[in-house]
């Protein structure tokens, strides 16, 4: 079978399609899943281009759908023919997490889904949305999930709250969907007017150009009539944080979800203590939380934004155009 391995090397070269060993059929618990798409997101670029370390072999990628071509002994929750979705923390099937960093996640610590065929535990996927293309439901498993967890688990958004969310990136995008479908007002920022002007169309209230508007944390308060906002999305880290501070209500909660702008950094503690404001860290989440999830997706009608599908050979050249910053939602690969 076709498979894609993280190699030695530099850079996105480290990438090799090759030609794998079929894993066999289930054995008790297991399930045999036909992998049919994958959806990039910044982790995976982080593995692939070597920013994080992975052992040589690797195969990446986290988020996999498919179709279950056979069951293990002792399986009730899935038969032939059922479309299912992988799980970005296997172990972790519910409640608290106990456990930190991605030693067990799929793509990362073990091998992940740029592969046709994967043989696993049935905990570790769960169905797919009614409906859904491959495609669509494989951008879920990182994305959708992150921005579910930060709005209604950690978030606790109610209708009438405002939301800020930051770029057109997978997260964001969805943040800004399910924003909207539970009532609240939405405050999107970009640094590009042709983004800005389609997260309008998706309904997002008001728009800051932060490459214009510095002091966009500030910004955010003025237009909300002095309030801020109660939930804001944090996806900048160390770069952004002094300015989702400014931003955000007083009582409100900051869930950070991303470092794009660094690791670590100054934190304005006298200002988060005056905004007696909450920050929580996100990293993605349970089982339990991905079944909820597709739940509430069904409920509400809320689809993905497949900005472009590559073929997974290509999977060097779709990270490229990861990388480039053009695209606007999710980008997938197809097989």
């Amino acid at each position: 079978m076709r498979c894609v391995r993280v190699r030695e090397g530099e850079g996105l070269e480290k990438l090799s399609v090759e030609t794998c060993d079929d894993p066999g059929q289930p054995g008790a618990g297991e399930i045999r899943v036909r992998i049919h798409a994958n959806s990039l997101n910044f982790h995976d670029f982080a593995v692939c281009s070597g920013r994080m370390q992975a052992d040589d072999g690797r195969i990446p990628m986290s988020d996999g759908a498919g179709i279950v071509e056979a069951v293990g002994e002792g399986v009730s929750e899935f038969a032939k023919g059922d479309a299912v979705l992988s799980v970005f923390f296997p172990d972790w099937q519910k409640d608290r997490a106990t456990a930190t960093g991605f030693g067990r996640t799929p793509g990362d610590g073990i091998d992940g889904f740029a592969r046709e065929v994967v043989v696993a535990p049935a905990t570790h996927f769960t169905r797919q949305p009614k409906g859904w293309s491959h495609e669509e439901s494989a951008t879920l498993p990182t994305a959708a999930l992150t921005a579910w967890r930060a709005l209604v688990v950690e978030g606790g958004l109610k209708p009438g709250d405002t939301v800020l969310t930051m770029g057109t990136g997978g997260v964001s995008i969805f943040a800004l969907q399910m924003a909207k479908a539970m009532g609240a007002t939405v405050v999107a920022t970009s640094s590009s007017k042709e983004k800005l002007d389609r997260l309008r169309e998706m309904g997002a209230s008001e728009l800051i150009n932060y490459k214009e508007d510095e002091d966009w944390g500030h910004t955010v308060t003025k237009l909300t009539g002095g309030r801020g906002a109660d939930v804001v999305v944090e996806i900048g880290g160390a770069g952004t944080l002094p300015n989702s501070i400014n931003a955000v209500a007083i009582g409100g909660r900051i869930v950070m979800i991303g470092v794009l702008t660094g690791a670590s950094g100054e934190v304005p503690t006298a200002a988060l203590s005056g905004k007696q404001a909450t920050v929580h860290g996100v990293t993605v989440g349970s089982r339990q939380h991905q079944i909820e999830m597709i739940e509430g997706l069904e409920a509400t009608g809320i689809k993905p934004i497949v900005d472009r599908t590559f073929d997974l050979a290509d999977l060097k050249a779709a990270f490229e155009y990861e990388k480039s910053g053009q695209h606007f939602g999710k980008i997938c690969t197809s097989f």
